[in-house]
């Protein structure tokens, strides 16, 4: 099953379900992926991995955004973006493990030959490629940092 496929049966269960939160997580999700597939430029059908991108987008504005309500103290505010970014997350792929991102990183930094902090643009390149969708970009940068140093 595609994915707006899927995003649009569970926003319908989610809507008979009177579940507001997952409702709106939902629609942002699908609001992104069409306007993605209607720009001026872009294919009808857009790839798994844009998909994920957009995913891990809205993750990411819904988790700043619950840190800026949190230092403003609008806590309840915070708690709905937490909850929305929960129900995102759910249509990405499943993150790697630790020690699975540091053994494919060490590999990347020998095929490399990485040797610096000077290298760290030639590793987090292909990191960032094999790691699409499977590990956050934040921490793919901290990992690719220590094993440099």
């Amino acid at each position: 099953m595609a994915l707006l496929d899927k995003i649009e049966a569970d926003m319908k269960t989610a809507m008979k379900n009177k579940e507001k939160e997952k409702t709106e997580a939902l629609r942002s999700i699908k609001t992104a992926i069409m306007l993605a597939k209607t720009e001026k430029g872009a294919d009808k059908n857009i790839s798994e991995e844009k998909e994920i991108k957009i995913i891990q987008k809205l993750v990411k504005q819904r988790k700043e955004s619950a840190e800026i309500y949190q230092q403003q103290g609008r806590k309840e505010l915070a708690e709905i973006e937490l909850n929305e970014a929960k129900f995102i997350e759910n249509y990405l792929p499943e993150q790697m493990s630790d020690e699975e991102l540091t053994e494919i990183i060490e590999k990347i930094i020998e095929e490399t030959g990485a040797e610096s902090m000077k290298d760290l643009g030639k590793v987090m390149g292909i990191a960032q490629r094999q790691l699409a969708g499977k590990a956050d970009g934040k921490v793919i940068a901290d990992k690719v940092k220590s094993l440099l140093s």
